[in-house]
């Protein structure tokens, strides 16, 4: 397996081990606030937690992988 094939199997892994986890995102502070809120707003508020960390997250994976991309010369 060529390393290209080998990066995209361990970034898919990755991505299909945490979706497939329950992740909970919230600061103490959160925490509070959403048990006083629900549980469907606590959801809610969880997953607006989850989105606003993966954007970031994606984006410097993006440009860290074109770095070593044009680091390596493949």
């Amino acid at each position: 397996m060529n390393k290209r094939g080998l990066v995209f199997t361990i970034i898919f892994s990755l991505l299909l081990t945490a979706a497939a986890l329950p992740v909970m995102a919230q600061c103490s502070i959160c925490t509070r606030t959403a048990q006083q809120l629900g549980e469907r707003p606590a959801k809610a508020l969880n997953k607006g937690i989850i989105y606003l960390a993966v954007t970031p997250l994606a984006i410097f994976g993006v440009i860290g992988y074109r770095w070593w991309k044009s680091e390596n010369h493949e």
